[in-house]
């Protein structure tokens, strides 16, 4: 690193004793570390796109595909920027001490990423707290609170692609919002109880690739495609905690996923595929438009895939209306020539027409 740039980190470690502006260098220096590894990611992450199906089966056959790739940079990204903001946050009472978001003129706040506004809304997502209106305005410059909805849309749509959780207000009276997980995982994305940031990000990119790679991803693939963004076996990750441990025994318990030996292996190999819990709250299309979105496209943009997902979501379609039981009522028509009356049996004559026991014995 050019000892410019150390001067600068260095210069981070003043923030806790300045005041007024200078607090804001938090949030700038996770900006700064964020679009500095960007680079890095994006190269290591052609070797990934390079080892799909499309990049060479669907060439021999027909014209090139075009193959999403998945959310490699922006995962690195964001998880490089988030540790520095965890490390800057310790100077922090709580989060409604945030500094207020400055800029310099002639700044886009529409155009900065990531923004501060977005490691706010982790941080407040992290320690289970709602996100408050009156504090999200803390964050956007006074400038720009009348285009308040539009900045945190853009906050918002970069978590989403990153982490795969949705921003939604949960009480209009007094302003309020939470992230939500697009998947079911237990305490709202983070698997394991507590505190912590959600893994429904990595296990939808995890779902990408084993789509990507033809339903089946080796686990060598698997490890090599986390390995781009600095998540290792037996390494713990400050959001992922022990990746194995996450991968092949927390998401494979809840049955998101399903990890197997290779049949004949020796030695033994293994491979991910979906679990029935994933094949229940979500598809194939839910998971291309997942990726579409990251490579900002739609997902008919990859014929292939996209194919294989419309099948996919007619198949559905078809198992849920033969699985819905008939609830027609079926009435049995009298022969033709008879009248259409009710006639009752001999019982149920006797039973209206005789007088009961009981009243028998009043009289």
């Amino acid at each position: 690193m050019p000892r410019s740039k150390k001067s600068k980190a260095r210069g981070g470690d003043k923030c806790p004793q300045a005041q007024g502006k200078t607090q804001s260098c938090g949030g700038a220096q996770a900006i700064a570390t964020a679009e500095e590894e960007s680079t890095t990611s994006s190269l290591q992450c052609e070797d990934i796109t390079q080892s799909l199906p499309g990049a060479e089966s669907c060439s021999t056959s027909r014209e090139r595909q075009r193959v999403p790739t998945i959310a490699t940079t922006a995962l690195f990204s964001y998880t490089r920027s988030c540790e520095a903001f965890n490390g800057q946050s310790k100077y922090r009472a709580l989060a409604y001490e945030v500094p207020p978001f400055t800029e310099t003129p002639g700044t886009d706040c529409l155009t900065r990423k990531p923004s501060f506004l977005e490691q706010f809304l982790l941080y407040k997502y992290k320690m289970k707290q709602l996100m408050m209106k009156e504090d999200i305005l803390k964050i956007i410059h006074q400038s720009h609170h009348d285009r308040f909805a539009e900045i945190l849309k853009r906050a918002s749509e970069r978590i989403e692609l990153v982490f795969a959780v949705d921003l939604k207000e949960v009480d209009s009276v007094v302003p309020c919002y939470n992230l939500i997980s697009k998947l079911k995982l237990p305490n709202n994305g983070r698997v394991r109880g507590g505190r912590g940031l959600p893994k429904t990000g990595l296990l939808m990119n995890l779902l990408g690739m084993i789509f990507l790679k033809g339903n089946c991803a080796a686990e060598e693939d698997i490890w090599k495609y986390l390995g781009t963004m600095r998540v290792y076996a037996g390494r713990k990750h400050f959001i992922f905690g022990e990746p194995r441990k996450l991968i092949t025994k927390d998401l494979v318990r809840l049955k998101y996923l399903e990890y197997r030996q290779v049949a004949n292996s020796d030695p033994p190999r293994y491979e991910f595929l979906w679990g029935p819990k994933a094949h229940l709250e979500t598809s194939k299309m839910k998971v291309l438009e997942f990726l579409a979105k990251v490579n900002d496209a739609v997902p008919s943009d990859f014929p292939a895939y996209y194919e294989e997902a419309l099948q996919d979501e007619e198949e559905k379609a078809q198992g849920m209306h033969a699985a819905k039981p008939d609830t027609t009522v079926k009435v049995s028509t009298p022969p033709r020539g008879h009248a259409q009356y009710y006639h009752p049996t001999h019982k149920e004559v006797c039973e209206v027409f005789t007088p009961s026991q009981e009243n028998i014995t009043s009289q």
